[in-house]
């Protein structure tokens, strides 16, 4: 038979391509019946809507679903993550419909503890756990309760307000008054939360509270203490302040814009606007009814001025701690969160030692603090959001909240005093915005930096097995 140019043009096709009809059937046969996936299916949005209502954000609960259906054999599962509900769909070979579930988000009430046994379970069944004994352990943890009684988590909130006063350099008078004004507004809220009346409510009467005590506190000197005559009503107004954003999503709001989750990080603003606004309400309706009554405050010319350097540090850690029992973490995440308190205490003081405006240097603290948050929660097996909440919580701006406010109220027909007090206001929402984009800029840069030491860690594993 002699070679033409058309026959080895045909060889030349067979060897490269293959035909259609004798092309073997690949797809896999389904080892995995409905039934089965449902039940997969369920424990892996139980697991993603625990997640996210105890804090974690949006990317980590949709890459934990996709990692337990893949631990299961279900490949691929869609996930949609909002701010209220979780939708994970699964399409079966061979199946005429998809197997689809979806859960209602309600509320979100941070508990870092309940957080940190979800992602040792998800480990674990990423490691081979049986379903059915993943199914029991995920039942057990949603229904474990807060780590904390309330009296702990209300101590702890005046602790933190205490810490604030400790970093302004307050005497013992100041710091007792600042404990107290944050002990009253935290029971006055957990009333209200049992009594189910609505957050921004309980935001507006915490602040209205903690004015209103900070305004008492001049009487005080009538009792001829000398501790007295040094009281600066705006730190204990401040304290407060940063007690009442403490719980507030900024950095969660941020990431979530920034992997992508529009929807979830427009639901989280919009709650961390309202919640603010209640703060801000509250504040304005006590510094009105204590000028009514004659008790009136004077807005502060200059920022407050910080206490100093050591002491620093130690509001900085002791408001770190108190963040940490407030979010019901265990003592390995409140060990972590001190230390790392001042870590980004440290970048602050020293990005402003080199001239940095104080956003620039909260946004460099924020960042410094996040990015050793995630490369070191790795390492300890704590959730990476647990400590840096706490971490950067000491570069919240409530003094500048406090004195921008006071400015407005007490401006009367002054537009230089009124003007005072809006920009005020509008560099405390730039240290905001700063701390929100330096933690969450740290989390996406330590991001790789944490999988590269993971997967050096079990190519070790590997070796050494």
């Amino acid at each position: 038979m002699a070679l033409t140019p058309a026959t080895w043009l045909s060889s030349l096709r067979r060897l490269t391509h293959s035909a259609d009809a004798a092309s073997l059937d690949t797809t896999l046969l389904p080892v995995v019946d409905e039934a089965l996936a449902t039940r997969i299916l369920d424990l892996a949005i139980r697991i993603g809507e625990t997640m996210l209502v105890v804090g974690a954000p949006a990317n980590e609960v949709t890459l934990t679903i996709v990692r337990v259906c893949g631990a299961y054999g279900l490949d691929p599962v869609h996930v949609d993550v909002t701010y209220n509900s979780i939708t994970i769909a699964h399409s079966r070979p061979g199946a005429s419909h998809p197997t689809t579930l979806l859960r209602v988000v309600r509320g979100s009430v941070p508990d870092h503890a309940k957080l940190q046994r979800l992602q040792a379970l998800v480990t674990e069944v990423a490691d081979g756990l049986a379903l059915d004994d993943a199914i029991v352990r995920c039942r057990a943890i949603r229904r474990l309760p807060f780590r904390y009684r309330p009296a702990i988590v209300i101590v702890s909130q005046a602790s933190l307000a205490a810490g604030v006063a400790i970093m302004f350099g307050a005497n013992w008078l100041a710091l007792v008054l600042s404990f107290i004004a944050a002990a009253l507004a935290a029971t006055t809220q957990h009333v209200m939360a049992r009594a189910r009346v609505p957050y921004f409510f309980a935001q507006i009467a915490g602040g209205f509270v903690l004015t209103v005590v900070a305004a008492l506190s001049p009487l005080l000197r009538y009792t001829g203490l000398d501790a007295a005559a040094d009281i600066r009503p705006s730190v204990i107004v401040a304290s407060g302040i940063v007690l009442m954003l403490a719980g507030l999503t900024v950095v969660g709001a941020a990431q979530d814009a920034i992997d992508g989750f529009a929807l979830t990080a427009t639901g989280r603003i919009l709650e961390l606007t309202t919640q603010t606004l209640g703060v801000v309400l509250g504040i304005l309706a006590g510094l009105e009814t204590v000028r009514v009554i004659g008790l009136g405050m004077s807005p502060p010319s200059n920022a407050l001025p910080l206490g100093p350097l050591t002491v620093q540090f130690i509001g900085a850690a002791v408001i770190a701690i108190a963040v940490a029992v407030y979010n019901g973490a265990g003592t390995r995440i409140i060990v972590v969160s001190a230390a790392l308190s001042l870590v980004a205490w440290a970048g602050y003081v020293g990005a402003t030692a080199l001239g940095f405006e104080v956003a620039a240097a909260s946004g460099v603290g924020a960042f410094i603090g996040s990015f050793a948050g995630i490369v070191v929660a790795y390492r300890l097996h704590v959730p990476s959001v647990a400590i840096t909440t706490a971490a950067i919580l000491p570069l919240v701006p409530g003094a500048a909240v406090f004195r921008g406010l006071l400015g407005i109220v007490e401006s009367g027909d002054d537009p230089a005093v009124l003007m005072t007090g809006v920009t005020t206001l509008a560099g405390a929402a730039t240290i905001g915005i700063a701390l929100a984009v330096g933690a969450s800029l740290g989390i996406y840069l330590g991001q790789p930096v944490r999988a590269t030491l993971s997967s050096v860690t079990r190519a070790r594993a590997r070796a050494r097995g």
